[in-house]
């Protein structure tokens, strides 16, 4: 591991990378984590050596452990939120730049940190994520910051991430072609689950519809509930997600366009229950109107479920011709009136989700395309000792 020494890790043949930006493994924070376990989990079984950067909350020394097969380099920090982030980032950084090991990045959040090395030569590949900084919950500060860091991020990664084709387009504004390649986000495949965590929460499987997002105007969770909410119906509506009204106006108009029929579930992050929930789900609707692979959309296609999506370019694409779209809460109540009266659409709406996912989101599929990316960037002893094998 990291800490018998630089001696050690110098006579290491295997090819070898270390991962930055996510809060580390096991993934138990959102999709930049899980795509940080499942590739680092891939390329360990390919025979390299992964070394990942976790983020501990508290005060102390860096510490150095072991999660299935991958070294992780884990990192105190005393500070919350965005800024307890910015230092984790800042002692990432600087740690890894005491090697000359490749390094994979998720995120620009910071990106102005990585010309540290882009100055040491130390090669780096960077997943871009979306088009954070336009995203108006920031403010005009925070974009401004993003804005910056996302230059800084496309001028220094040897080469960038897109994790969809419309995110690849807008980076080409950034960095020349050459340096960018798409690369989709993953999902497991659910094809069965337990039924008690569904019943726990007083529901019927296949009697009501899903929502799973973060509660903010951009997912336009206020379209979809006022659809759904239009009539009764013979389903519930059951919503994730943690709702303030006392503190927040659109968690509280949001409340208030809602029927009986809409149950809000709260902040649920347990997989043993989402995964459950979205599969028993006679249809999921996803609202979210930027960035690019949404992970919680790629995760219902893999479980089966027939979507109804805002339509956009970004979702389009994700979810395919086989699903429905909207603009409007009419547009919703529409589909919904017609969608839920017909088990045979539905069902060839859930086909054609499973067909989707298959054909471009498997996790193996995306970690081969991260491993042969990574393979091309690696520096050149690494290079020379895998053709050797």
């Amino acid at each position: 591991m990291e800490q018998r020494g630089r001696v050690s890790a110098s006579l290491d043949e295997r090819p070898t990378v270390r991962i930055l930006g996510t809060h580390g493994v096991p993934a138990g924070y959102g999709g930049f984590e899980t795509a940080a376990e499942k590739v680092g989990l891939h390329l360990r079984a390919q025979g390299w050596r992964v070394i990942v950067y976790c983020q501990l909350d508290g005060k102390g020394d860096i510490t150095y452990d072991e999660w299935e097969g991958m070294e992780r380099v884990n990192i105190p920090v005393n500070l919350p939120g965005w800024r307890g982030t910015s230092l984790f980032d800042f002692r990432s950084v600087k740690h890894s730049s005491a090697h000359p090991d490749l390094c994979l990045i998720f995120g620009y959040n910071t990106g102005i940190f990585n010309t540290w090395q882009r100055l040491k030569r130390i090669p780096m590949v960077i997943n871009m994520d979306g088009i954070e900084w336009s995203r108006a919950r920031w403010g005009f500060f925070r974009q401004a910051i993003l804005y910056i860091n996302e230059r800084f991020s496309a001028a220094v990664g040897n080469h960038l991430i897109a994790d969809h084709p419309e995110i690849e387009k807008y980076l080409w504004t950034r960095a020349p072609k050459r340096k960018i390649r798409m690369i989709a986000y993953g999902a497991d495949e659910v094809d069965s689950a337990d039924e008690t965590p569904v019943r726990d929460l007083g529901l019927e499987p296949g009697g009501y519809l899903s929502l799973i997002c973060r509660p903010i105007p951009e997912n336009s969770i206020l379209e979809i509930v006022r659809g759904f909410s239009a009539r009764p119906r013979q389903h519930k509506l059951v919503i994730l997600g943690t709702y303030e009204p006392q503190k927040d106006d659109y968690h509280a108009a949001v409340l208030a366009a809602a029927s009986e029929d809409v149950i809000f579930a709260g902040a649920i992050f347990d997989p043993a229950i989402v995964q459950p929930l979205r599969f028993h789900s006679a249809l999921y609707l996803h609202g979210h109107t930027v960035g690019g692979t949404n992970p919680s959309l790629v995760e219902a296609l893999g479980a089966g479920n027939p979507v109804i999506a805002q339509d956009n370019p970004y979702n389009r694409w994700v979810a395919g011709d086989g699903q429905a779209y909207f603009n409007t809460s009419d547009d919703v109540a529409r589909l919904l009136d017609r969608l839920l009266e017909s088990t045979d659409d539905l069902a060839e709406m859930s086909r054609a989700s499973r067909a989707r996912y298959r054909a471009e989101f498997t996790w193996h599929a995306v970690a081969e395309q991260y491993r042969e990316l990574l393979e091309d960037h690696l520096p050149a002893r690494a290079k020379t000792d895998r053709k050797r094998r």
